[in-house]
């Protein structure tokens, strides 16, 4: 069984020494702690150790969870697929979500986000292989898509979240993420579409293979699990 505070520092040493080889600000990416299929114990020892947040992609899964630590105050975001009959309990209870593609899904969770709540974050899932058997908008869709999300109040259109296919080597990887950090930055440029999501900055994109090569495209927010956690 891993050291999770141990496993944590070393992580955070290869995000670091990425950021610094890329020439980029010493904070300028964000460790996701993949929590899923593990128990809440190893959640409590890594917020122990600083971690503050985690990453869940099975709904019932992460609700228990939830209740097992809600004396933490843990920032959740849910990373797997979004069927419609789980956006009610997803808005409730989620802080971020990373698997956004349609404007149906990004619908019901503004409709069904509590009032009481901040608006929910939310990333757009981005097919940057144009893979059939992966969720995702493709990289010419993302202009339509943000256009479609606008009077949703209750959510909050941050950025873009990738799974590329596997490559052979870390500049492969990073030729592969290099489009989807460059669509960011030209909406960012776009007038129009910094007008209807002024807080659009996150490429949640780098797992624990190829964090190296997602930061060095620009990635600010990496997805951990094995590297932390162990395998599954």
């Amino acid at each position: 069984m891993p050291n999770i505070h141990d496993q944590l520092a070393l992580v955070h040493h290869r995000i670091s020494k990425a950021l610094e080889d890329s020439g980029r600000k010493p904070d300028g990416a964000l460790l996701l702690a993949v929590s899923k299929t593990k128990p809440a114990a190893d959640v409590r020892l890594a917020f122990d150790a600083g971690q503050r947040d985690f990453g869940e992609n099975y709904l019932q899964e992460a609700l228990d969870k939830q209740q097992q630590l809600k004396d933490l105050a843990i920032v959740w975001h849910f990373i797997g697929p979004i069927q419609s009959n789980k956006t009610r309990a997803i808005a409730e209870n989620f802080d971020w979500v990373h698997s956004v593609d349609r404007v149906k899904i990004a619908t019901r969770l503004n409709d069904q986000r509590p009032a009481h709540l901040p608006p929910l974050n939310v990333c757009l899932q981005v097919n940057v292989d144009n893979e059939p058997t992966k969720s995702g908008v493709l990289l010419s869709e993302l202009p339509d898509l943000l256009e479609s999300l606008v009077n949703l109040p209750h959510i909050c259109v941050r950025g873009f979240m990738a799974i590329p296919a596997p490559r052979d080597n870390v500049e492969q990887q990073r030729q592969a993420l290099l489009p989807l950090a460059e669509t960011l930055q030209e909406l960012q440029a776009s007038p129009r579409i910094h007008a209807l999501h002024p807080q659009l900055d996150t490429l949640s994109m780098g797992m624990s293979g190829d964090l190296e090569a997602a930061i060095a495209a620009g990635s600010t927010m990496v997805r951990v699990g094995t590297d932390i956690f162990g395998k599954r």
